[in-house]
C-alpha cells in the first residue's frame, strides 16, 4: 500500500460508457444524466451512453466507491483516489455523492486507472 493508509476503499467499475458535457445554456439537463452540476458559466452533465456509435465524443468509464462508503467528515478518501491516478497520468472527472465518489476516467486509461488504484492499496471489481 502506497500511501493511502486507512483511506484504502473498495471500488467497482460501472457497467457502461458515459459522456461528460457542458450544456452553456440549459434550463434542464437531458434524460439519462447520472450526475449533473449547476454552475455560473452553465450546466455540467454526466449521462450514461446507450448508442456508443452515435457519440461523437470521448467515452469515459464510472469506478464508484459505494462498497465502502464513507461519511463526509473523514478526510482524505477522494485524495487517496486522484493521487495514484494522478501519478499515473489518468485524467479525471469526479462526481461526489453523500456515501462515496464517482471517479470517471477515460475509457482508453481504464486499465492503466484500475492498476495505479490496485498499486495503491485499493481493491477494484473490474468485472
Amino acid at each position: 500500500m502506497s500511501g493511502t493508509g486507512d483511506r484504502s476503499q473498495q471500488l467497482r467499475l460501472v457497467p457502461g460508457c458515459f459522456a461528460i458535457e457542458h450544456l452553456p445554456a440549459a434550463v434542464a439537463p437531458p434524460s439519462g444524466w447520472i450526475a449533473q452540476v449547476r454552475a455560473p458559466e452553465g450546466l455540467t452533465v454526466v449521462r450514461e451512453v446507450v448508442d456508443r456509435e452515435a457519440e461523437d465524443g470521448e467515452l469515459w468509464r464510472a469506478l464508484y466507491g459505494g462498497e465502502s462508503a464513507h461519511g463526509l467528515d473523514l478526510p482524505g478518501m477522494l485524495a487517496a483516489l486522484l493521487e495514484p491516478l494522478a501519478a499515473a497520468a489518468v485524467p479525471v472527472f469526479v462526481a461526489s455523492t453523500f456515501h462515496a465518489d464517482l471517479v470517471l476516467v477515460p475509457e482508453q486509461a481504464v486499465e492503466r486507472a484500475v492498476a495505479a488504484l490496485r498499486g495503491a492499496g485499493h481493491s477494484v471489481d473490474h468485472r
